[in-house]
């Protein structure tokens, strides 16, 4: 009889158990449904980001191919999990308050693998480690990266085209030779190939390694090789542009070498791993839990479940709480004076002719004032109810569009601010004009945040800062201020905005306090 008991229970304990955190991920997967749409938006409307639809289907292939080891294992739940959970839920809630997209995506997942382990326990867990951290690649993460790596294509290409004998002549990321003008755009970053390649390359390793030591090798190999092989492209896409004539890689071609060599080149990466893998390295022996489950077992496997669903409930319910209570605020009415102190006067006869970028905002505003030092632009754009469409911090404000026909892209340089009493550590920005000659414009930006009667510079500070706005019932409201200032001479323009901002700061402030009460 104790020989047909085993699978007997087992079975009984898989009946019970996985009917179970199936309903739990759905229900999580229902709670956080605006997360969810936010993710899947970012996949279906970004090439960066497209691979991201495979991540679940490839992990559900992943855990199926694990079916004969889990059937061997008894599931046992584990609710001191749940604590792990109630700790991701407040790290999802914050990020929603801060409007952090990506941190709240990552609390999401988390969420999700958390939830097996609690349910099914750590053995069942430990069986299927990789195919629920693969889920982490769902997440639409690495846009951060797009400054940084145009900057690295450019450098190598750059040099490389001098190593060739080619002048070259550069500003920022664009970069002239003899037989035509280029530019490093986000499509020349490489950020897409980076991406897709650490996700093949992870299942690559995770499928055909045994050795950890292997696998942790073999993904950074894919994370670093794409990034040395996408500025050789954008070198080789020049070459051919250059001897050619501007007669191949340089319309649609351009984009398809680009990925026929990506292509080459992780064809060539996998070959060269399969030198070294293992038989069956996906297949490691499982160790079978005690079998067996009673009426108690399956009491607390449901309980557990339901105490899951509840955790990932509870900080929706706090969100839709402070978004009531915010609901109640009308649209914004936002206009700049004629006058700032008493020494800055609008002259909207000469402006600047300059506009930053700004998404969506509640209310937008801009004027040039002349004062003692000279001319200065200032754009206002003020944010309530803040969403994923709408939001005060987001990479998504550019200085400058990397397809602007006026304004080159910016260059940054970081510095100190001194407004009133307070340091602000933040980044100037220098934009040059694109038209050719000595005569061309400079001009140095700089922007700051208000938010709650304190200005900050930088973006961390600013969701920190909104998240303690929003926490403390002053609602979720923030201005961007951007001021600029034509370059005559080096320093003079940065002189010329901090005695604008000194100036003005406690008008603005009040102006914008004006606003935020009139809700």
């Amino acid at each position: 009889m104790s020989e047909i008991a085993l699978p007997l229970r087992t079975e009984l304990s898989w009946r019970v158990a996985l009917p179970t955190v199936v309903l739990v991920l759905l229900a999580i997967g229902v709670a956080f449904r605006d997360t969810v749409r936010v993710m899947t938006g970012i996949w279906w409307r970004s090439d960066t980001f497209a691979h991201c639809m495979l991540v679940l289907p490839i992990s559900l292939w992943l855990v199926w191919r694990k079916r004969d080891q889990l059937a061997a294992l008894n599931p046992s739940p584990q609710p001191w999990m749940l604590l792990a959970m109630v700790v991701t839920a407040g790290a999802w809630l914050l990020a929603e308050l801060a409007v952090v997209n990506a941190a709240a995506q990552f609390a999401f997942v988390t969420m999700l693998i958390l939830a097996v382990p609690a349910v099914l326990g750590i053995a069942v867990a430990r069986a299927i480690m990789f195919p629920l951290l693969f889920l982490y690649f769902a997440v639409p993460f690495g846009e951060f990266m797009l400054p940084a790596m145009m900057e690295w294509t450019a450098d190598f290409t750059v040099a490389a085209l001098r190593l060739s004998g080619i002048p070259v002549f550069r500003e920022g990321q664009n970069f002239a030779i003899p037989s035509g003008n280029w530019s490093v755009i986000d499509e020349c970053s490489g950020v897409r190939y980076v991406m897709a390649s650490f996700l093949v390359g992870s299942l690559f390793a995770y499928l055909n390694y045994r050795s950890y030591l292997k696998r942790a090798v073999f993904m950074g190999v894919s994370l670093l090789l794409p990034v040395v092989a996408n500025w050789i492209r954008a070198y080789m896409i020049v070459m051919l542009a250059h001897l050619s004539g501007n007669r191949i890689a340089v319309g649609v071609d351009h984009i398809l070498y680009g990925w026929v060599f990506f292509g080459l080149i992780v064809f060539a990466m996998f070959m060269i791993g399969m030198r070294w893998a293992d038989a069956d390295a996906a297949r490691e022996a499982g160790s079978p839990a005690p079998p067996g489950i009673g009426s108690a077992a399956a009491t607390r496997t449901v309980a557990t479940g339901v105490a899951a669903v509840v955790i990932g409930i509870a900080p929706h319910l706090a969100v839709a709480a402070m978004e009531r209570a915010e609901a109640s605020a009308g649209p914004v009415t936002l206009e700049l004076p004629a006058r700032l102190g008493p020494a800055w006067q609008a002259d909207d006869a000469g402006p600047i002719e300059y506009r930053s970028q700004v998404l969506n905002p509640s209310a937008e505003a801009w004027r040039t004032y002349a004062g003692p030092a000279g001319k200065v632009g200032l754009q206002l754009a003020y944010f309530r109810h803040q969403s994923t469409e709408r939001k005060l911090v987001s990479s998504q404000h550019q200085l400058t569009s990397m397809r602007d026909e006026r304004w080159s892209l910016p260059t940054y340089q970081d510095r100190e601010l001194r407004l009133g009493d307070r340091e602000l550590a933040m980044r100037s920005a220098n934009v040059l004009e694109r038209a050719q000659g000595l005569q061309r414009k400079q001009l140095v930006i700089w922007r700051l945040y208000w938010i709650d009667g304190q200005f900050v510079a930088s973006d961390v500070r600013a969701k920190w800062a909104g998240m303690v706005s929003r926490l403390s019932g002053a609602g979720d409201e923030g201005a961007l201020l951007t001021v600029y200032a034509e370059q005559a001479a080096p320093g003079e323009a940065e002189a010329r905005l901090e005695r604008f901002l000194n100036d003005n700061a406690s008008e603005l402030n009040t102006l914008l306090s004006r606003v935020q009460r009139t809700r």
